[in-house]
């Protein structure tokens, strides 16, 4: 039987209906590329995430730190890529200042920029939203949050690509392998130069509250740091940027949803949940197989790559009633869309948010957005989907209809 190839043009473009064969006839195998095992089924996915003495996150720092690169790469470093007591510790210092009530400081900024961005766009009609819109509003959100320097924008999307591109350059491409060094190279100097900075002055952002949060005997060190704050900024930017662009596509597969959710505002949250879960923004992740192991019946080789597919899990018919139906009303979400156990997303909190607030000034200023392309092309990656461009047009409310609309803020 001819193996799946996971990167065909025809997965990237709807990957379900292959998904979901798997699910029925293979549902832990083995696919293209280089043979790497996929697991398919919702129990499955989550059995993998709770054994992590089995299923290594630490055993896959190789593919972001090839030999070649000769260098660390910040990743590397991060919790992402721990596996317990390591990832305990790292996760430790994390929570301590990446906290709810930070999160929440951050709504009127938000808001301020999700009120700008879309005033943007009203008044242009048609953009591209990802480069246009979403990450420019998560970029902004993550500078503030973390203590970065706004003036920086440009760099950001810059140093977060190269950090996870560097595992599928190809060894003999020297220039873009220089160019990844120089990245991290001045991306570590930034940051230790921030680390610095709010030592001899503390300020109210959440490189100042991990200073804040350390301990004499923590064993954390500056480099611990430095790969917090790249693996906040990397994962930050694509989740929440993917979770955005979804949402959009849907209003507009889907423009009925734009009147449901301005006549009954308490569904956004519920919206915003579905969304998750039929396009989750991390659509998979990887491990590799300490040991010898079975699951779902299948014997899994020691040193096995293994992606769980989080996306083909949440499209599950054992867990989900009509799960390939967007149906924000089904109650039960049981969500895997940002991990699950010790691998739990500390950032879903700031992804809801954000979500929630930019949806709430789209809906208050737009009556209908419209897809300006009969194709979408999609990224060539496994851990997020989502297209390389997402032109859109946009047909504004009326100003009587904006100032009558019941979406209200702060509902969720």
């Amino acid at each position: 039987m001819t193996r799946l190839n996971l990167f065909a043009p025809e997965v990237r473009e709807n990957p379900y209906p292959f998904y979901a064969a798997l699910r029925r006839e293979s549902p832990v195998c083995q696919v293209d590329p280089n043979g790497m095992w996929v697991v398919t089924r919702y129990d499955d996915i989550v059995a993998a995430f709770k054994n992590t003495q089995v299923f290594s996150s630490a055993g896959l720092r190789m593919a972001t730190e090839p030999p070649y690169l000769r260098r660390q790469n910040p990743l590397s470093g991060s919790m992402i890529l721990a596996d317990p007591p390591r990832h305990g510790q790292l996760r430790s210092i994390s929570s301590r200042a990446f906290t709810a009530n930070m999160v929440s400081t951050l709504e009127h900024h938000m808001r301020t920029m999700a009120v700008r961005l879309t005033d943007d766009l009203v008044h242009r009609r048609v953009v591209e939203f990802i480069s246009e819109f979403a990450s420019r509003a998560q970029v902004s959100v993550l500078a503030k949050l973390i203590g970065f320097d706004p003036g920086l924008e440009g760099h950001f999307k810059r140093w977060a690509t190269d950090l996870v591109i560097v595992g599928v350059i190809p060894p003999e491409d020297h220039a873009r392998i220089a160019e990844v060094r120089r990245t991290i190279d001045e991306m570590e100097q930034y940051m230790l130069g921030l680390l610095a900075s709010r030592r001899r002055q503390l300020e109210n952002d959440l490189v100042s509250e991990l200073l804040r949060s350390r301990r004499d005997d923590d064993g954390i060190t500056d480099q611990d740091l430095v790969s917090l704050l790249s693996l906040l900024l990397v994962a930050g930017l694509e989740t929440s940027t993917s979770l955005m662009t979804h949402m959009v596509l849907i209003l507009a597969q889907r423009p009925m949803w734009m009147d449901r959710l301005r006549a009954e505002p308490a569904l956004i949250p519920h919206f915003i949940e579905e969304v998750m879960r039929f396009e989750a923004p991390v659509h998979a992740t990887m491990r590799l197989t300490v040991t010898e192991t079975e699951l779902g019946g299948t014997r899994l080789p020691a040193h096995a790559v293994v992606a769980l597919l989080i996306s083909s899990g949440l499209r599950d018919e054992a867990r989900f009633q009509e799960p390939d139906r967007f149906n924000p009303e089904r109650g039960d979400q049981a969500n895997l869309a940002f991990g699950h156990g010790a691998h739990f997303c500390l950032g879903v909190f700031l992804a809801r948010v954000q979500a929630r607030i930019v949806l709430e000034e789209l809906l208050r200023r737009c009556h209908r957005i419209v897809l300006r392309t009969d194709r979408l092309e999609w990224q060539a990656a496994l851990n997020t989907r989502s297209p390389v461009a997402l032109p859109i047009e946009v047909i504004p409310v009326s100003t009587t209809a904006a100032r009558e609309s019941p979406v209200v803020q702060g509902i969720w």
